[in-house]
């Protein structure tokens, strides 16, 4: 705004000073006509006459001079005009002088009759013009203060119409804590950036809700499960120092706490190992294994403590190549990956017994376990790859419900993808995918 002001100023002081000239110029050429062209007039007459002109420019001075630099015309009485012979030159140089003499502004030029050249020097003030520009400027002072005032206050209000939405962010996510999570922040008109901004942080908002709800249940689970076998064991041990026992009895307890210490370890392991898959995310290991190996290598170490599971496994005929099998990643996860699916698969299965294919798809890797078990409901297929979940035909099997939760964070830590096929009592499929190593 006050560059526009000064502008607005610049160009009317140069109109004022342009018109101004040109005005002062008529007057030269009125008086040089007059006194050079008219019969019978003479500078006295000349001079009678200007003085009642009703165009005379205020306080208004014109002085010719001739060629020997001698004043032949002046209607400056008292000689307020400096006649300087640098400035006279500079007018037959140059045909059209301007410039001020405090409080005039001064005109020079040059005018060409047939026989001689003159010099005419021609000054006056313009009050009218001066005026009207302090008039301006001070109309513009007040313009700007008032537009400032003005913007100052229009800026306060809309600024804190504008910067509203933030302060209620603020003030209602200051209302969040960890025991209330499930507040949501008014996303109000989503196209705008705060709405956007209420939108990403109501769904931030819904994946801590989320991960602390799976937290608080991960802890109260793994809690439940692991007191299950430490209350077993402390029954029995209560049991066996009531009174004493025969080596036959001892024996005997001994070896049921000792199966539940075992089962206490395995979880205790399964648990580590979880949470170890959790935290570390997608994996960016170089190592390349073979996958083929990796069944094989499962089914050794299972079959020697599982004597009555049957791990059948074949590999199909587009896999010729021992490179077309592998894949990168780490081999002690992706072989507890493989060695949980197939417990599971002979656990739940009356025949105890799993059918596992290896096979090509795309730029993948897919192996397929099959079983003819008890298979998963339909409602409880989206809920078995959360911890300690169990479907509920399977309660009465023995088991933990972190088995598939701890395979999936695997697979999809090796960006692999796993998905599972089930119809309630007629088996179930499970397909794991992993990238081919190119």
């Amino acid at each position: 705004m006050i560059i526009a002001l000064l502008a607005i100023y610049y160009l009317s002081a140069s109109s004022r000073r342009e018109n101004f000239y040109d005005r002062l110029t008529n007057r030269v050429w009125n008086i040089s006509r007059l006194l050079f062209n008219t019969p019978g007039y003479n500078a006295d007459r000349i001079r009678r006459i200007e003085r009642n002109n009703p165009f005379r420019m205020h306080d208004e001075k014109i002085i010719v001079i001739d060629f020997n630099n001698e004043i032949i015309y002046s209607s400056d009485e008292t000689g307020e005009i400096e006649l300087r012979n640098d400035i006279i030159e500079r007018v037959r140089l140059s045909e059209k002088v301007r410039y001020r003499q405090a409080p005039y502004e001064v005109l020079g030029v040059l005018y060409v009759t047939d026989l001689h050249r003159f010099v005419v020097i021609a000054a006056a003030t313009d009050t009218e013009g001066l005026s009207y520009l302090n008039k301006l400027r001070l109309i513009m002072l007040i313009a700007c203060l008032v537009s400032l005032i003005m913007f100052f206050m229009a800026g306060w209000v809309y600024s804190g119409r504008a910067l509203k939405p933030i302060s209620d962010v603020i003030e209602q996510v200051e209302d969040i804590s960890i025991t209330s999570l499930n507040l949501r922040i008014p996303g109000g008109n989503e196209t705008d950036e705060i709405g956007r901004l209420a939108k990403t942080f109501n769904r931030m908002l819904e994946r801590l809700e989320k991960s602390f709800s799976m937290q608080k249940d991960f802890i109260a689970n793994a809690s439940h499960e692991l007191r299950t076998p430490l209350t077993s064991i402390n029954g029995q041990l209560e049991v066996l120092v009531m009174k004493d026992r025969t080596s036959g009895e001892y024996k005997t307890a001994l070896i049921s706490v000792l199966d539940d210490i075992r089962s206490l370890i395995d979880l205790s392991n399964r648990l580590l190992l979880i949470a170890r898959t959790r935290a570390e995310g997608p994996i960016n290991i170089t190592k390349k294994i073979r996958i083929d190996e990796i069944l094989w290598q499962a089914r050794e170490e299972i079959s020697k403590f599982k004597t009555d599971y049957y791990i059948n496994i074949s590999i199909d005929d587009s896999l010729t190549d021992s490179d077309q099998m592998m894949v990168t990643g780490d081999e002690y996860l992706i072989k507890v990956a493989v060695s949980n699916i197939i417990d599971n698969a002979c656990k739940y299965s009356p025949n105890k017994t799993v059918n596992i294919n290896l096979l090509q798809s795309g730029r993948f890797i897919e192996i397929i376990f099959e079983d003819k078990g008890i298979g998963i409901p339909e409602n409880d297929l989206q809920k078995v790859f959360e911890p300690f979940y169990r479907a509920e035909n399977a309660h009465s099997i023995e088991g933990s419900g972190i088995g598939l939760p701890l395979v999936s964070q695997i697979i999809n830590n090796h960006n692999g993808t796993i998905e599972i096929k089930s119809d309630k009592g007629q088996g179930t499929e499970v397909i794991i995918k992993l990238p081919q190593t190119s």
